[in-house]
């Protein structure tokens, strides 16, 4: 049978499969399911406890729960704290990686010690980059990784040993091997689908995560500091958010029923590869984008809310009302992601010599939310979330849109580990949600 036909087949049968699984809104109501793990007002159903990170964006004032600024700790320290500590060049995402996995701030000896063993692990099986990676390039990177991270599998012959440090050693080794999967499959994917020159440059021991990502990146292996110094920020504030997201709760969940660390991970993955959960700053660039080619005067605010009143009424772009970038199920008043992310970008703008485009990413994070709230019913509020400039960061590093969940993916996967540590260490039970019934019962 050709693909085609079976093709035509299934595209018969998936109105028949709409028809008998769709389920009657009010039901959600009466039976009182929050879809999503959510309620109205988007706060989150109590599904676990956890050290590792917190959230607020609300205080109680007189008794009164009241949208206050976001705030974000990891283990204990405020995010705006940790990025305050390091130095004007000093980059920070292994003493941040190690914080969070460790549960404590490194010492200077400790920390060295995590770099050495970071740069030891930061390199593939031998011939796994041809034979893997190479094999089937793909543009979706996502993908590619995942593949590489279940074949990593089979060159650990403890593969399976779910105990505390042998999980832990897997971790911060795909911690470490991340760079390279998603550079290296990009690379295979340029060179095999675009026809362009093939580049793998080895990773560097003597440099860092963002440093090593930018050489193997780029033909000349040169960078700046404030590139490298901006990327580093950038991992640093992806790196973990509270727990309650999608792809970390798919780490918990794989992780209770007694899976390894790589089909832990490798799940994920693909939970932050849905463009619903990983793919918003792409969404913002091509917003972005759009905004550009219907708008002259970047500094015309009358004219860019024009536009973005256009796009809110679903008459522009995508036609799904959104701005992206816009928002987020959490923080009401500000995402301190964002806050801390921003001088960052100026920075950086400056040196790429991108000001103007900054001051349209200015006036759109300035009207939006105004707009927003104009035209819909809001309960906490509106501002713009990290994902509003990330994409507009690795445009000005030369990442290309085909790596951007990956670089989040890079990032998060120090979240991911530290809390298939914690739920190894905390829980002895399998998660399992519980779903109602209400399927008609009937008669043959």
């Amino acid at each position: 049978m050709e693909i085609r036909q079976i093709r035509d087949y299934a595209e018969q049968k998936a109105g028949i499969c709409r028809e008998n699984d769709l389920i009657a809104p009010r039901l959600y109501d009466e039976y009182g399911v929050k879809k999503g793990l959510r309620d109205e007002k988007g706060n989150g159903v109590l599904s676990g406890l956890t050290k590792i990170s917190k959230i607020t964006s609300s205080e109680i004032i007189n008794g009164r729960k009241t949208p206050c600024h976001g705030k974000l700790w990891y283990r204990g320290y405020l995010i705006e704290d940790i990025i305050k500590s390091l130095g004007e060049n000093e980059l920070g995402f292994e003493k941040t990686a190690y914080l969070l996995i460790m549960g404590e701030m490194p010492d200077e000896s400790e920390l060295q010690e995590f770099r050495r063993i970071m740069a030891a692990v930061r390199t593939l099986p031998t011939n796994f980059t041809r034979d893997v990676i190479m094999k089937a390039p793909s543009r979706d990177i996502m993908n590619s990784m995942i593949r590489s991270i279940l074949t990593l599998a089979s060159y650990d012959s403890n593969a399976n040993d779910t105990s505390v440090g042998n999980s832990l050693r897997q971790c911060i080794q795909l911690i470490s091997e991340f760079p390279l999967l998603a550079v290296y499959g990009y690379h295979a994917y340029n060179y095999y689908e675009n026809f362009e020159s093939m580049i793998i440059h080895r990773p560097d021991p003597e440099l860092s995560t963002a440093e090593n990502l930018l050489l193997m990146l780029r033909p000349d292996k040169q960078y700046t500091a404030t590139e490298a110094k901006v990327l580093d920020t950038a991992l640093i504030l992806h790196m973990e958010h509270g727990g309650g997201n999608n792809s970390t709760f798919t780490t918990r969940v794989v992780t209770s029923a007694g899976s390894d660390t790589y089909s832990t991970i490798s799940a994920a993955m693909s939970s932050l590869k849905g463009p619903k959960h990983g793919g918003a700053n792409i969404k913002v660039m091509e917003m972005m984008e759009d905004i550009r080619n219907h708008v002259s005067d970047y500094s015309d605010k009358e004219e860019i809310a024009f536009y973005l009143d256009k796009i809110i009424r679903k008459e522009a772009f995508d036609r799904k009302g959104l701005v992206y970038g816009m928002g987020h199920a959490v923080y009401s008043l500000s995402d301190p992601r964002e806050r801390i992310f921003k001088q960052y970008v100026e920075k950086l703008a400056a040196e790429k010599g991108r000001e103007n485009d900054l001051v349209l990413y200015n006036n759109v994070e300035e009207i939006a939310p105004v707009l927003i709230s104009e035209q819909r019913k809001i309960y906490k509020g509106v501002s713009p979330n990290v994902d509003f400039y990330s994409g507009f960061v690795y445009e000005m590093l030369g990442i290309p849109q085909e790596l951007y969940t990956a670089m989040f993916a890079i990032a998060r996967i120090v979240g991911w580990s530290a809390h298939r540590i914690e739920e190894l260490i905390c829980m002895d039970k399998i998660i399992r949600p519980a779903y109602m019934s209400v399927m008609e019962t009937k008669q043959l």
